[in-house]
């Protein structure tokens, strides 16, 4: 993350400096600009620097207990102890309240989940003492969440911030110990957690493929349905009239799978012959000035529909 990469180079800038001051003064001055250092979160490092115990025993020495406080501290411990520490700039102030907030989603988080953390707006209103809501969310968004060292969203219904994401302070002595046990029951629950997911995995499968397989047998079914239609609909459109050809053929060439089917062709042929027989007969082209050619024609169906009737 950028906040990460800048708080590193900012560590390695003052662990360089801070080797080659050999004064008190000069040390406590480095002190205050770390704690002031918009980009630098964590103070484990600095702290543990051989250089700063000259302060011990001195006048300046209440600035290496104002660096244990930004290391590990709270705005309530500054308030609890300002009679004995130096007084803070507004840059050192505003940092001390951001690495409150760290503090507190640390504290807050919820047991059971472990990505919930709900910091209610009475507790961070008293916490950090700002006086109204709209201070406190201008503080969250401004301070907080843009400069990266936490992620979340503001709940003005519930009155309060729900954390996902926040920046890690320096470990305290035993606060370690603390930890391994944290992750240790983490990775036990993981552990149970494994073969739950793992049988849902495979009924998911399961279910996956019934659902394929179901798939697959409705659409052999709707394919089935439609072959039908278009058969009954071709049957509808030809009028269920078949000419025999002779050979259990009708007259599209298809074979007749029945003797029904082509009992009934037979039928349909000799009332077709039939009628045509008799609607020729009974015509007279002379009387619609038919002649020649169309005459000699229409006495050709005559003989034709003659011949098919007997």
């Amino acid at each position: 993350m950028e906040i990460e990469e800048g708080q590193a180079q900012a560590i390695e800038q003052f662990v360089d400096n801070a080797s080659t001051l050999d004064t008190t003064s000069s040390l406590a001055n480095l002190i205050v600009d770390a704690t002031s250092h918009p980009s630098l979160f964590a103070f484990s490092e600095i702290l543990s620097l051989p250089n700063l115990l000259q302060l011990q025993g001195t006048e300046d020495s209440a600035y290496l207990d104002l660096l244990r406080l930004f290391a590990y501290g709270t705005w309530r411990d500054y308030k609890s102890n300002s009679g004995m520490l130096p007084k803070l700039l507004p840059d050192q102030i505003l940092k001390l309240k951001q690495l409150t907030v760290l503090t507190l989603s640390e504290t807050n988080k919820d047991k059971l989940l472990l990505l919930v953390i709900v910091l209610s707006y009475d507790k961070l209103l008293e916490e950090l003492e700002v006086s109204n809501v709209r201070e406190l969310e201008d503080f969250l968004i401004n301070e907080c969440m843009y400069v990266g060292i936490v992620k979340g969203k503001l709940n003005q219904l519930g009155r309060c911030f729900e954390v996902q994401f926040a920046a890690g302070r320096d470990l305290m002595h035993g606060q370690l110990g603390s930890m391994i046990d944290t992750l240790g029951n983490w990775l036990a629950t993981s552990d149970n957690m494994l073969p739950l997911i793992e049988e849902q995995i495979d009924w998911a499968s399961k279910m996956c493929q019934l659902d394929m397989d179901h798939q697959q047998e409705l659409q052999g079914r709707i394919d089935e349905a439609k072959t039908k239609i278009h058969f009954k609909k071709s049957q509808y459109k030809q009028g269920l009239c078949f000419w025999e050809n002779g050979d259990n053929f009708d007259c599209l060439g298809e074979a007749m799978a029945h003797e029904d089917d082509l009992l009934r062709s037979k039928r349909n042929a000799e009332w077709a012959g039939t009628t045509a027989y008799a609607y020729a007969r009974t015509f007279d082209p002379t009387s619609y000035g038919i002649h020649g050619a169309i005459t000699g024609n229409l006495r050709g169906l005559l003989d034709d529909f003659s011949h098919i009737s007997t």
